[in-house]
């Protein structure tokens, strides 16, 4: 599912949200001796307030897998057959690292206003769903 800016959106699963807390006085650099935790009931509806995608970047084998795919392609008709057939098993045996890399390619975040005040920045997309 794909969010958009001002659509309504609805938390898809409990969360619960952890971790050190240091009040406001204190400069950002020193940890408080505080720890906090607040859960977020799935159903908690809120607004869509902005769209971040993130391009993953690609792995040592999902490169390598468009390079030998590229020289394949590009100069395979003109290869002699065994270097041509030793290119093809190459390129073969990392399409499973490029066909991984390309459905985690696009990582999606949002940051949602919900009704309760709660504002949730860089969440993952998967985390709501529409209201």
């Amino acid at each position: 599912m794909t969010l958009n800016v001002g659509q309504r959106v609805r938390l898809a699963a409990d969360l619960r949200l952890a971790g050190s807390v240091t009040p406001a006085e204190e400069p950002p650099e020193e940890t408080g001796a505080f720890a906090a935790s607040v859960a977020l009931a799935a159903g908690i509806e809120g607004t869509v307030e902005r769209v971040d995608e993130h391009h993953r970047q690609q792995s040592h084998e999902a490169r390598e897998y468009l390079r030998l795919k590229s020289l394949l392609d590009d100069f395979g008709h003109q290869m002699p057959s065994e270097s041509r057939k030793q290119l093809e098993e190459q390129v073969g045996a990392l399409e499973e690292h490029w066909a991984a890399y390309q459905r985690r390619m696009l990582r999606v975040t949002v940051r949602v206003r919900l009704d309760n005040g709660f504002v949730l920045d860089e969440a993952p997309e998967e985390a709501f769903a529409s209201a």
